[in-house]
């Protein structure tokens, strides 16, 4: 039954489905996966052009700042860019024999993730787990952490609601760090977060807002908590909605750090 009522499918394509987001000049080029979680529909587009290296990854679906950043980036320097598309909206929302669930994309790579922070009615079917888990995996193998080196992930914040402040002593997400470094001279929301010591100690030298990624992080069944459970140095580039050049200017920061500690491996 799982397999024929809840399926997770791979098809690679760049003709099926019109993307979301439209290759910016016409050099650049996209082919992409297809994922199915019940009636959720996931479209994986990988935007290409003079592939060297850096790939990013957006997944949540209603954060474009990263995306158009990105995509500024490619255009001057090359690159690939991963984007989830799924509906505009930051959450998978989708139903199950008549049931309603919801979880954020960024809860979906550990078991343990998948399990807390799935948002549903009291009795849930493992098959749902199962599938969210499976779609993950997808999203993974898709971005292809062996072929880069690294995970470079692309978020957006909304205006005072999350920002570097929130892991400091004291705050909401205290625990999560290890070391907080802060620029006064920076917006509060742009920041950039790592899981390597030595990301963090390059970044801190830039003089940016940036954090290091506790060891004992709880397992919250994101991204960057798998790749520390996978030894895959991680590092987002978090800037509040429509801060484009900033955006990009710690993506450009972001790539120099990876690149001085060999993480960038040449296609």
């Amino acid at each position: 039954m799982f397999k024929t009522v809840i399926s997770l499918f791979l098809i690679c394509t760049a003709l099926i489905v019109k993307a979301q987001h439209p290759p910016v000049f016409p050099a650049m080029t996209s082919d992409s996966v297809f994922v199915k979680v019940a009636n959720l529909n996931i479209t994986l587009v990988k935007y290409s052009y003079k592939p060297n290296g850096i790939r990013f990854l957006v997944v949540h679906d209603n954060e474009d700042t990263g995306v158009k950043a990105g995509f500024d980036y490619i255009r001057w320097s090359g690159g690939e860019l991963i984007d989830c598309q799924y509906g505009g909206v930051r959450d998978y929302n989708f139903t199950y024999m008549d049931d309603q669930y919801r979880i954020d994309p960024n809860a979906i790579y550990t078991e343990v993730g998948v399990n807390t922070r799935l948002k549903k009615d009291a009795y849930s079917s493992n098959e749902v787990e199962k599938a969210i888990l499976n779609a993950g995996k997808q999203i993974v193998d898709f971005y292809d952490p062996k072929s880069t080196g690294y995970f470079l992930t692309l978020h957006n914040n909304a205006d005072g609601g999350f920002g570097i402040s929130s892991y400091l002593p004291g705050y909401d997400l205290a625990s999560t760090a290890d070391s907080v470094y802060i620029n006064f001279q920076m917006d509060n929301d742009d920041l950039l977060y790592v899981t390597e010591p030595k990301l963090f100690s390059t970044l801190k030298k830039a003089n940016v807002n940036v954090i290091l990624q506790s060891k004992f992080v709880s397992n919250d069944g994101s991204l960057s908590v798998y790749a520390m459970q996978n030894n895959i140095p991680y590092i987002n580039v978090e800037v509040q909605h429509g801060h484009q050049d900033e955006n990009l200017r710690l993506i450009e920061l972001a790539i120099a750090a990876l690149k001085e500690h060999g993480l960038v491996k040449k296609e």
